[in-house]
């Protein structure tokens, strides 16, 4: 198995760029027409020396696994995959386009993995913006707060002179959710798998606590998320079913992209072309990633899921 390692707060594009870089053994290449827009260089490392995939051609097949925002992030690399992208090929000389914006290699991505992504985007961004709801108004532990003021140490500046559309904090809007989802294609002979969670309760008043065994450090925003309901800027109808969380993530969010074709997974039964949507999973939202403070051994999980995936016929 191999780990690529992306931006922890750009856009799923910048991420997908990175990606491909790394796996391909290529300097990332960002896009001329993109990085004009959003105002950042159009070139970032050099993973020339260091490929993780030495021999990258059409026999390579691909499992990508991607947890949280990375769900958007293989997403969208997949797609760029297989279609490209039509401003970047009109924007660039030919031989100074990345392959990745050409596009025509579907065939090297054999199935993907969601974990516990916002698919749909998470209300706890939207929920700041909304100035029918008070997240100051929902009652938490007084020692959620500290957690959840550690949680938002680590937000970036963006002082940098780049468009705030340029960061997955943006990309994690509802709205901005179903744009992307009416930009990405489901790839006819892709394998998709996505693994909800949740570790909320409901409460007699309707909304949705957060369980027992949930990392502290999710608390306050848990809360918040199972408070909520709004509507969103793009006319977004936000209802009780958004309540459910794994303390980031909305539970209903990370099934399966709104418009892409979806079934529950039936091991019998795997379709290649659409989600097959597991169960979900009593867990937060580190439960797959082994946990922070509360640990867990997702040894068997990963072993399971591989070993059901690498049974999978080709599909083309």
């Amino acid at each position: 198995m191999l780990s690529a390692s992306v931006s922890p707060t750009g856009s799923a594009w910048d991420r997908a760029c990175e990606l491909y870089a790394q796996l391909a053994g290529k300097r990332t290449d960002y896009g001329k027409a993109h990085s004009g827009i959003y105002r950042h260089d159009r070139y970032g490392r050099d993973f020339s020396s260091c490929p993780l995939i030495a021999d990258w051609n059409d026999d390579t097949r691909l499992v990508l696994l991607g947890h949280s925002f990375g769900g958007a992030t293989v997403r969208v690399f997949s797609d760029l995959m297989a279609h490209g992208d039509e401003e970047e090929r009109g924007s660039a000389d030919p031989d100074d386009l990345s392959p990745l914006f050409a596009g025509g290699m579907e065939q090297r991505v054999h199935s993907i993995v969601t974990l516990a992504s916002p698919m749909n985007g998470a209300t706890a961004y939207d929920l700041h913006e909304d100035p029918g709801f008070d997240p100051a108004g929902v009652k938490v532990p007084q020692w959620s707060k500290y957690w959840a003021s550690v949680m938002s140490r680590g937000a970036r500046s963006r002082e940098d002179g780049r468009d705030i559309r340029d960061y997955a904090a943006y990309d994690m809007h509802l709205d901005r959710a179903r744009e992307m989802n009416e930009q990405i294609s489901t790839l006819p002979g892709v394998y998709y798998f996505s693994v909800p969670c949740r570790a909320t309760e409901k409460s007699p008043d309707g909304t949705c606590r957060p369980g027992r065994g949930m990392e502290p450090l999710f608390y306050a925003r848990s809360c918040q998320i199972g408070a909520y309901t709004g509507k969103t800027a793009g006319g977004i109808e936000i209802d009780e079913r958004w309540r459910d969380n794994d303390g980031l993530v909305n539970t209903i969010s990370a099934m399966a992209p709104d418009g892409a074709p979806a079934k529950p997974m039936d091991r019998e039964q795997v379709q290649h072309g659409m989600w097959n949507v597991f169960p979900v999973l009593n867990g937060d939202h580190m439960w797959l990633q082994g946990g922070l403070m509360h640990k867990h051994d997702v040894r068997p999980f990963y072993l399971d899921l591989l070993t059901m995936i690498s049974g999978l016929p080709i599909k083309r």
